[in-house]
């Protein structure tokens, strides 16, 4: 990732939060977090990677009520980047978060005496 299009991604990163949360009320938008945006070289795909808290459901609901607007997110981008072009918005889910609460619960276990593995094999 070059320099530009981490900037770039950060500028996109900013101005979707904002817009979303001011424009956008839809019942299938869970709670999420922008968690990393992710450009090509030449700007015409960024990759919004979004954490999202709940059950497998929420989270597909998420991330398809967020494709279907990523049109017009787009179109907001389009008046607020200064860039020759608009990269197309794709919207994937971060399990970073899943992994995280993962290891913290495995930790928990060792701490307590406790074997992780048997757990996995029940």
């Amino acid at each position: 990732m070059t320099r530009r299009t981490e900037r770039i991604g950060n500028v996109i990163q900013r101005e979707l939060s904002t817009f979303i949360l001011r424009e956008l009320n839809d019942p299938r938008l869970g709670f999420f977090t922008i968690s990393t945006v992710d450009t090509t070289p030449d700007l015409s795909q960024a990759t919004i990677a979004v954490s999202v808290m709940g059950d497998e459901a929420a989270r597909s609901e998420t991330i398809e009520a967020l494709n279907e607007f990523a049109p017009r997110m787009r179109s907001h981008l389009g008046k607020r980047l200064h860039t020759r072009t608009v990269p197309k918005l794709t919207f994937t889910l971060d399990r970073n978060l899943d992994h995280g609460f993962r290891i913290d619960s495995l930790l928990r276990d060792i701490e307590r005496g406790e074997n992780p593995a048997a757990k996995d094999d029940e």
